[in-house]
């Protein structure tokens, strides 16, 4: 049953109000931490999952690589554990041969301590959280989560605390950057994907996807899909603020053949609006916070190339990645299927050029603000694209199958080399 809006959420609102791009609050609590701002380095993180590294890229401009850092240096030991476990290695192969595409996930999302000394990553195939030394590439800390995978991460606004989704348990881990200490948890629907902390920090939302490995992906089997909900939650006592159903929400705006799965998603800087995409959809929707309504749909381009079996579509997704330009005024979305990213002006929702790029996984703003960042996955290399044209002004060769970018800081000016 569809939980009805308490009227809570609605009070804080302005509280929500998001800074789009949420790294740069890691940075900025880096920064100021005593004696620590001239040592650290503006960075963008990259995380390769299929190869295991994670490549550390300039935040700016050329987007040059600094460095490269291996981010299962403990992979004999964790596979010596589940060979010797055969629930963990049933649920280890059947990770790889749907969700990894035949390829083990080993790093999904990645955000640097607010000391710059270490950087925190999800690793989906060892169901646990790591923190890396960046100086020495040993591990400071290791976090399993319950079930058997885990998958995105949000950190707070002050850089202190980090939220995990296990993906297989229907759970949120809250744990503490620095110590690895969980400091509490929550339920969610199935498979929890995405986590936004508000810009306070009081708050946590997070976005259950549901069942997305199936063939089942014809529309009239959409039930079999499963609970698909945002739930947002007081980031203090885990309590649940809010249960938002977007299948009211769709049906009432007259997209009931859309699906209800919410993917990638990015608050205005206000927080009054949320921009989100959902399973299927070669577009985004655009909703209210305060009046609970969806106002406004984008429906992008559609690539002649690409197929219309909905089952040969990686993880259900059509369109996975977007995010805002800090002022608010531009939207940037990866058109993953469709092998091209779009600046789209948020006033109009005009399009810009659709960039030519290759299976990009998602999107993130560059240091200065003025550049849209993507991976592309399908091609081993993070492009970025100017906010203020929509023409793309570099790429960047990185690692194995390249997923999240995150803007965060290092300490030192260079991190551990991988060997890679």
């Amino acid at each position: 049953m569809p939980v009805r809006r308490t009227g809570r959420l609605c009070s804080v609102v302005a509280a929500l109000a998001l800074t789009v791009t949420a790294p740069t609050a890691v940075a900025t609590a880096a920064a100021s931490a005593p004696g620590s701002a001239a040592a650290l380095r503006e960075v963008l993180f990259v995380g390769n999952n299929w190869d295991g590294t994670a490549d550390v890229l300039e935040s700016t401009g050329d987007f040059a690589r600094i460095g490269r850092i291996d981010v299962i240096p403990d992979k004999d030991e964790r596979m010596a554990e589940i060979n010797a476990d055969p629930i963990r290695w049933i649920h280890f192969m059947a990770i790889r041969n749907s969700v990894g595409e035949g390829h083990d996930q080993f790093v999904d999302d990645m955000y640097s301590t607010p000391d710059g000394r270490s950087v925190v990553v999800s690793r989906p195939s060892f169901a646990d959280v790591v923190s890396l030394d960046l100086a020495t590439g040993r591990i400071n800390w290791r976090f399993p989560v319950s079930g058997y995978r885990s998958d995105h991460m949000a950190v707070s606004p002050d850089g202190g605390r980090v939220a995990v989704s296990a993906s297989t348990s229907n759970t949120v881990h809250v744990l503490d950057i620095g110590t690895g200490e969980e400091l509490g948890s929550f339920r969610t629907g199935d498979k929890p994907h995405e986590n936004v902390f508000s810009a306070d920090g009081r708050h946590i939302w997070n976005m259950s996807i549901g069942e997305v490995n199936t063939a089942l992906d014809a529309t009239w089997l959409d039930w079999t899909k499963g609970d698909r909900r945002i739930t947002v939650v007081d980031a203090a006592t885990f309590e649940r603020v809010e249960v938002i159903d977007m299948r009211d929400r769709l049906d009432a705006a007259g997209l009931k053949d859309h699906s209800d799965a919410v993917r990638p998603a990015a608050f205005s800087p206000d927080g009054s609006k949320l921009y989100f995409q959902v399973s299927f959809f070669n577009g985004f929707l655009e909703y209210d916070v305060v009046t609970d309504r969806i106002t406004r749909t984008k429906t992008l381009p559609k690539n002649p190339a690409t197929s219309d079996d909905r089952t040969t579509w990686v993880n259900d997704s059509r369109h996975h990645g977007i995010t805002l330009k800090p002022d608010g005024s531009k939207i940037c979305v990866a058109g993953t299927m469709d092998d091209y990213a779009t600046v789209v002006d948020r006033t109009t929702l005009a399009e810009g050029p659709l960039v030519t790029v290759s299976k990009p996984y998602w999107a993130t703003v560059s240091g200065d603000g003025r550049s849209c960042v993507v991976s592309e996955s399908g091609a081993d290399r993070v492009t970025a694209i100017d906010f203020a044209t929509g023409e793309k002004t570099v790429s960047v060769p990185v690692g194995d199958h390249p997923q999240r970018v995150r803007l965060g800081r290092v300490a030192g000016g260079r991190p551990a080399p991988s060997g890679g």
